[in-house]
């Protein structure tokens, strides 16, 4: 019932805006809206809160004269502000493609993530410009960051440098920090043209020195969750360990079939399962088996809303934030070795040149054979005196069908113009004490391939069949690339002597141009820069393509322990073998799904940000010893602020214009290089340099070089 007032009400509000929107409409007082939509006298009362609700989210604006308006027809639209180290920022707004850009004397106030009314004063091709109306709402609930103690007051240093001021606190307001205190700080006070932010802490971290406190500090700057609520706890009290009898029924039995994980040494959650045999046509069968996640995360119970909450794990450096408790996530979810588990599975029948002919998308129960490592499947394939022969011999001849089909799906993916890219990310090893040792590449080799072949195959197949039964669902959406981006991306490569052929709009142009790179120095930075000027997927309710894939159909199906997308569309799946959806779910998901896929969307962003920031925070204390040290590194970006050089082990670091002193060094941006006036010497991506780590700021998280005088 609760439910049905809330649609009444929402229905309402929408057409009192759409009402305040039409083009015919002419601004009125709020009891001449009444009359007009001929509200009844004991409903009046409900239009003002309609009207103060929509004045309070930015949508429309009452006048001096107490008329009401929409925002946009006086330019003016509600959106999000993002901040900048250097003041100024930009406003992100919802239908417009470009943010908006903020000049630093016109924010009004304004702080990073925070929710504003922008009203727009300069629009040209590139990118319009406007000034902050209103801040409706502060993004932040708390900042974190680091105290200085002054004489009879303190400094909050923030550590997310979107962040342009210092927030000055108070006398009595420090909660005794010190100095160096990681502390939590609310904002009393915004700050204004001449003075900076005003705030009081809230908390005291730790000592930035003292352990875990660095990566506990970003926790909170992103607002990760941390601990599951008491609802969830006794939720998951009555889950069963094992699997009852009763609950078999609907599924098919599928525990003779011989199948593995394969997944990293240090894998947990265990969500996908793989079987491959040959069939008597010369054709593959491929089993994809997802752990049915959806039969234990029920919609709208406390699980289920702390999943939507977290939308994703997080894997942070040192530790794993899960998006479901470990009970589920390591235990009955966990697709464990010799232990029977409801599944979810799509078996596809793949011919010789990768086309799948048909397909079976169905609930089972499964028991895997064996939990493998990427390592050891690894070693199996490329070496024929591999230690591990004896243990998995019986196995041996699924992993070589394993790679026939692997490379039947690569070439097929590849011919259609999929982008291949060759990442190097970065492993940072860690002590027991939190303190990094050693930085490495991830291990990427045919055996992590064949898993991401097998799951890709899946994701589309799965997508491809909800796309034609004309069901709502949630899809992976990657758009085309900027025609400005492409032609920058053009301008960057031109000096390695590349070229960019054919059209921003085929992802072939991108896959041959990095197909020119493989085994050149300059291989992974060509990578990177064509990586940066693509657009970044997202979760939509409507199927948009994947442009980096060349996929017509692509959804996210075969994580749902640690990504919701995948669990919103298990429960659909389900729903749709069971015969439950209904014309009443379909209408349900068809209004929540937008909400859903942006809100998964908020949250894949925002766990990406605080991975990086932790990885960047320990490769800076692992660079802290080595000040002084001489390194060889390539020029990786140049800028009007500075030139970038990254080492082999992907550690990045800034060599600042004002320490380019042994001549005038005048910024070409058009072909991204330095030139010295009098001696010529020119500094230019791709570039093999030599530098000298002169800094590595843990306050600033950066690392600070000098060039190395030939």
């Amino acid at each position: 019932m609760e439910n049905e007032n809330l649609n009444l009400y929402e229905q309402r509000k929408e057409t009192v805006f759409s009402f305040i929107k039409d083009k015919e409409y002419s601004p009125m007082r709020v009891k001449d809206i009444a009359a007009f939509l001929q509200v009844p006298s004991n409903e009046i009362q409900l239009l003002y809160d309609i009207i103060d609700e929509l004045i309070e989210e930015g949508k429309i604006v009452e006048t001096k004269k107490g008329k009401i308006v929409a925002s946009e027809s006086l330019h003016q639209y509600p959106g999000t502000f993002t901040g900048n180290s250097r003041g100024f920022g930009f406003v992100s707004i919802e239908g417009m493609e470009n943010e908006v850009f903020i000049p630093a004397n016109a924010t009004n106030g304004a702080m990073h993530k925070d929710k504003v009314i922008c009203r727009i004063i300069n629009k040209t091709d590139r990118r319009a410009e406007g000034e902050i109306v209103k801040v409706l709402s502060h993004g932040m609930k708390h900042i974190v960051g680091t105290y200085q103690k002054g004489k009879n007051f303190g400094f909050v240093i923030p550590d997310d440098k979107k962040i342009c001021d210092d927030i000055y606190i108070g006398p009595g307001n420090n909660l005794g920090a010190v100095d160096g205190h990681k502390v939590l700080v609310k904002i009393t006070k915004a700050p204004t043209e001449k003075d900076n932010p005003e705030g009081v802490v809230t908390e005291i971290l730790g000592h930035i020195n003292d352990p875990g406190v660095d990566i506990l500090s970003i926790i909170m700057q992103y607002d990760l969750p941390t601990e599951f609520p008491e609802a969830v706890y006794k939720e998951i009290e009555t889950i069963n360990e094992t699997i009852d009898n009763e609950d078999k029924t609907g599924r098919d039995d599928l525990r003779d079939v011989v199948m593995v994980t394969i997944d990293g040494e240090d894998a947990k959650d265990l969500d996908d399962a793989v079987s491959v045999k040959k069939l008597d046509n010369g054709n593959y069968e491929l089993g994809v088996y997802i752990a049915d996640v959806s039969y234990y995360v029920r919609e709208k119970s406390p699980l289920d809303r702390e999943a939507y909450k977290r939308g994703t794990s997080v894997y942070l450096v040192d530790r794993v934030i899960p998006m479901l408790p470990h009970k589920l996530s390591n235990g009955i979810c966990s697709l464990n070795a010799g232990e029977d588990r409801f599944s979810l599975c799509c078996i596809m029948e793949i011919n010789g040149k990768g086309e799948i002919v048909s397909h079976d998308i169905k609930k089972a129960i499964i028991n895997v054979n064996r939990r493998m490592s990427y390592a050891v499947v690894y070693d199996l394939l490329t070496n024929e005196n591999s230690q591990y022969y004896e243990e998995y011999k019986d196995l041996v001849p699924m992993f070589k069908e394993m790679e026939n089909l692997r490379n039947i799906l690569l070439r097929k993916r590849q011919k259609r113009g999929a982008i291949e890219f060759e990442s190097e990310e970065a492993k940072i090893i860690l002590d027991e004490k939190g303190k990094p040792v050693d930085i490495v590449k991830r291990e990427r080799n045919v055996a992590t391939s064949i898993i991401e072949e097998f799951m890709l195959a899946a994701n589309e197949t799965v997508a491809e069949h909800f796309y034609w039964l004309e069901v709502p669902f949630v899809y992976r959406t990657h758009e085309v690339p900027d025609e400005e981006k492409y032609d920058k991306l053009q301008l960057l490569v031109t000096p390695f002597g590349y070229v960019l052929k054919g059209s921003s709009k085929h992802p072939k142009s991108y896959q041959q141009l990095l197909m020119q790179t493989k085994g050149k120095p300059e291989e992974m930075l060509i990578h990177r820069m064509t990586l940066r000027s693509m657009k970044q997927a997202k979760y939509t309710a409507e199927n948009g393509r994947h442009f980096g894939l060349a996929a017509t159909y692509y959804c996210h199906f075969t994580s749902p322990i640690r990504r919701y997308p995948d669990l919103q569309i298990h429960r659909i799946i389900s729903e749709y073998l069971e015969g439950k959806l209904d014309e009443k779910r379909i209408n349900h998901y068809k209004k929540i799904l937008t909400e859903v896929a942006a809100n998964c969307s908020v949250n894949e962003r925002r766990a990406e940000d605080a991975e990086r920031d932790t990885d960047k925070y320990k490769i800076v204390e692992f660079m802290q010893d080595k000040v002084g040290q001489e390194f060889e590194g390539i020029i990786s970006s140049v800028t009007s602020w500075g030139i970038y050089v990254e080492l082999p082990n992907t550690v990045e670091g800034m060599v600042s214009v004002k320490d380019l002193d042994d001549d005038y060094y005048e910024f070409d941006e058009e072909n991204m290089r330095y030139i010295g006036e009098n001696t010529h010497k020119t500094y230019t991506i791709g570039d093999s340099v030599k530098v000298i780590l002169v800094r590595a700021s843990l306050e600033m998280r950066t690392i600070d070089f000098e060039f190395v005088e030939e």
